[in-house]
């Protein structure tokens, strides 16, 4: 389950793509805070500290701005497309004792028999849980699985409290055995076979017709 954290965050006076610019350069993320019903509240968190915290998937955050505290989660997070530096939060307001739906990560365990692959079909699972014990992964095991076998999300088990929200029928995880090269370029010859053929048959025509 996820570990509480704090964030110092201040006002954000300041808007724009240069003002935005201008606060990721001092270390400061950009922020809003919003929920229950609450103006968003537009803040600068400090950006180390905001990173380690966020490298927690669904991560509770305590946003502490001055004298006032807010327990919220991030909802999204904004990433350059080329440096991977976070650039904006989202950030929900959560009461302890609510009920939230997130995305948890899926983590395989174990090793599937020998020869086989795992291919992860669904690498999260939306599901239902207090937001202040929200899973960071959920774990999956593989162990000893042969070729064929099959994983669907409502056959993985979840810690207590958590409720699955995703369609039970969804595949997560498929057990197969890799083709290895040479299967393939048969299989390939076997189906061009017949269009190979196809020149011989209207040679054999033509002479027939002279």
């Amino acid at each position: 389950m996820s570990d509480q954290l704090k964030l110092a965050a201040e006002p954000r006076t300041e808007f724009g793509k240069g003002a935005a610019r201008r606060a990721r350069a001092a270390g400061k993320i950009p922020a809003v805070l919003y929920g229950h019903g609450s103006e968003p509240v537009h803040v600068l968190l400090p950006g180390h500290d905001t990173m380690m915290a966020l490298k927690h998937p669904n991560a509770l955050l305590t946003i502490e701005l001055g004298k006032d505290s807010e327990l919220a989660i991030a909802k999204d997070v904004q990433r350059d497309p080329v440096k991977r530096v976070i650039e904006h939060v989202d950030l929900l307001i959560v009461k302890k004792g609510e009920k939230i739906t997130v995305d948890v990560p899926v983590h395989l365990v174990g090793e599937s028999f020998s020869g086989t692959i795992a291919m992860l079909e669904h690498s999260t699972l939306q599901v239902v849980a207090e937001a202040t014990h929200l899973p960071e992964v959920i774990e999956v095991s593989i162990e000893g699985l042969e070729d064929g076998a099959k994983i669907h999300a409502g056959e993985v088990k979840l810690p207590a409290g958590v409720e699955l929200a995703t369609d039970p029928e969804a595949l997560v995880v498929a057990i197969t055995t890799p083709r290895s090269s040479s299967e393939s370029t048969e299989e390939a010859g076997e189906g061009e076979a017949p269009a190979a053929a196809e020149p011989a048959a209207e040679a054999a025509s033509d002479e027939a017709a002279e």
